[in-house]
């Protein structure tokens, strides 16, 4: 019921309402297009600030998250660089001989090495220059480098990376080198802009004045001079160029002496070139270093020869000291060996011909140990070349001279075997004569007829030699001759008559007395043999000839035939073979 009547209330009321409201309803309707309308607008408004919302949303997500992303790499790369800044030692850029600054980073694939050519080149290209302007270098900041600018030209670039190796921004960076690249091409330039070619051309024509100057100085001095200068010389030198003047007179030592000077005037003309012409390229900065490259053609071997002299001073007095003290060494061998050698001083079973090989054989011995003691001390000794040469040139000795050390080593042999001394009259083979000089290579003999034979000593080591000097005086000589004498004779005779002839020849000794033997009972002929003493070894060939003489002159006055038995045999009535007045003689 409580329902019901509700509804019933309500009906009534819209009927009310609808009856009343007809004449509104053309306003509500108006009026609700209007609100239909902005609401539709608001709507679209609201629809179009949520798109924009939602889009500023994800652009603020994307940005924060680019920028965590973009301080995480920073981080990473700075982390990276540090743990390479100790093994990466950087490259340098050096312009002019002055470090500028160190890159450590590439830009662009380059390498450092490349980019610091490149930035070197383009900073000599501004400072050469003959005009430029400091305030033409400037700097340009873009989004990932900053450049450094001359005009339209870049110099270098500076990177992010490069600002972190140096632990700064890449601005802070930049800033900093424009102000040393700028000094420094304003540096260049104060050296190689216009004034300072023009004053190089003034400083270029001064040396070739002053360069005219002393040549023409040179020249007008020899000049002058000459003449003068050889008048004096000839004036000093004239008794000594008459006193020879065979090879220097003074016609000569005058030209040598013109040619001295002459050769002497081109030497000072060539030495003011080799300092003037360096000088010259010194004026400008571009052939600065071609003159200290001439100049160091010029001193360097000066100063490396005075370096080598001044090292080398501490040996040279070290060789100094052992040169003195083998000199004196050998001065006091040489002082014992003559003492030796003439008799004041005597040693048993060293005699006095042994003395002057033996201070040969000692002063070899000495001069050679003193050179094994010099010769780590010379300079460059432990270099290969040094010892490569002293290898070749000991090769050479040892092949090229086995001959003579055979010779040298018989030559000692024979000077301590003492077969003969200079003096003594020897037989060598067919030759006989006197020794008349012995060296360490060869013997010198002279004949009986004056010919002088030279011996090699090893020569005489394989052959044997006859000393006469020797046997004369410590045994006497034996001078002996054969004699053929047939059956018919009576050796009584015959051995008186070879002594009368002994007896009566100049030089041979009667005491010992002279002997006769029989040497051979042949079938038509007894051989006697007379012997004789001589002390007279330099007079035997006169001697034999002597007892020669006799020999026939005692046989022939007694009537003895001196003649083969063979022909005696067979000759028929042939007439004795005897001097006709010794015939008469023997027949009386």
């Amino acid at each position: 019921m409580k329902y019901t009547r509700v509804l019933l209330m309500v009906v009534a009321l819209m009927v009310a309402v609808a009856g009343r409201g007809q004449e509104h309803k053309t306003a509500l309707d108006s009026l609700k297009n209007a609100n239909d309308s902005m609401i539709r607008v608001l709507r679209t408004q609201v629809q179009e600030l949520e798109v924009q919302r939602i889009m500023m949303r994800e652009e603020l997500e994307k940005t924060s998250e680019a920028a965590r992303n973009d301080s995480l790499r920073k981080a990473l790369r700075k982390q990276r660089i540090d743990s390479l800044r100790s093994i990466i030692p950087g490259v340098p850029l050096v312009v002019e001989g002055d470090t500028l600054f160190m890159l450590y980073d590439r830009r662009g694939g380059k390498q450092p090495e490349d980019r610091v050519k490149d930035i070197q080149e383009s900073i000599m290209q501004q400072g050469t220059s003959l005009t430029f302007f400091v305030d033409s270098v400037y700097l340009y900041d873009s989004d990932y480098t900053t450049d450094i600018m001359s005009g339209g030209k870049p110099i270098m670039s500076v990177t992010d990376n490069d600002g972190l190796w140096q632990n700064k921004t890449r601005q802070e960076l930049a800033a900093e080198y424009l102000v040393i690249i700028k000094n420094k091409i304003d540096e260049l330039h104060r050296e190689y802009g216009m004034k300072q070619k023009l004053l190089g051309m003034l400083y270029v024509a001064g040396i070739i004045v002053l360069l005219g100057f002393l040549i023409w100085g040179t020249n007008k001095l020899y000049s002058r001079w000459r003449l003068r200068l050889m008048r004096r010389l000839l004036r000093r030198t004239r008794e000594w160029a008459e006193k020879d003047n065979q090879l220097f007179n003074q016609r000569r030592i005058g030209g040598l002496f013109l040619v001295g000077l002459n050769v002497m005037r081109y030497v000072v003309i060539l030495l003011l070139l080799l300092v003037c012409i360096p000088v010259l390229f010194t004026a400008f900065p571009e052939t600065k270093a071609l003159a200290y490259t001439i100049f160091g053609y010029l001193w360097n071997p000066f100063v490396s020869i005075l370096k080598s002299v001044a090292g080398f001073l501490p040996d040279f007095f070290q060789i100094v000291v052992i040169i003195v003290c083998f000199r004196y060494l050998v001065k006091g061998i040489r002082f014992l060996m003559d003492e030796i050698g003439e008799g004041r001083l005597k040693i048993n079973g060293f005699y006095a011909d042994w003395a002057k090989p033996t201070y040969y054989i000692l002063r070899l011995l000495c001069y050679s140990f003193m050179l094994v003691m010099i010769w780590p001390l010379l300079p460059n000794s432990n270099s290969e070349i040094f010892q490569g040469v002293s290898v070749f040139i000991g090769l050479i000795v040892s092949l090229g001279s086995s001959s003579i050390i055979g010779n040298v080593m018989a030559g000692m042999v024979i000077t301590y075997m003492r077969p003969f001394r200079v003096g003594d009259f020897i037989k060598y083979g067919d030759t006989e004569g006197f020794v008349i000089e012995k060296t360490v290579l060869v013997t010198r003999i002279r004949t009986r007829k004056n010919n002088v034979i030279t011996v090699p000593n090893s020569s005489l080591m394989g052959s044997q030699t006859t000393n006469f000097t020797f046997s004369a005086e410590n045994y006497g000589i034996v001078v002996h001759t054969k004699v053929t004498i047939g059956y018919e004779e009576s050796w009584q005779q015959i051995r008186q008559l070879l002594l009368d002839a002994a007896k009566a020849t100049k030089g041979l000794k009667q005491h010992p007395e002279p002997f006769v033997l029989v040497t051979a009972l042949d079938d038509f002929y007894v051989e006697y043999e007379i012997n004789a003493y001589t002390t007279q070894y330099e007079r035997l060939p006169a001697i034999y000839s002597e007892l020669h003489h006799n020999i026939l002159d005692s046989f022939h006055t007694h009537g003895v035939e001196i003649m083969s038995p063979h022909i005696y045999a067979h000759r028929q009535n042939l007439a004795l073979q005897i001097p006709k007045n010794q015939q008469e003689t023997s027949r009386t």
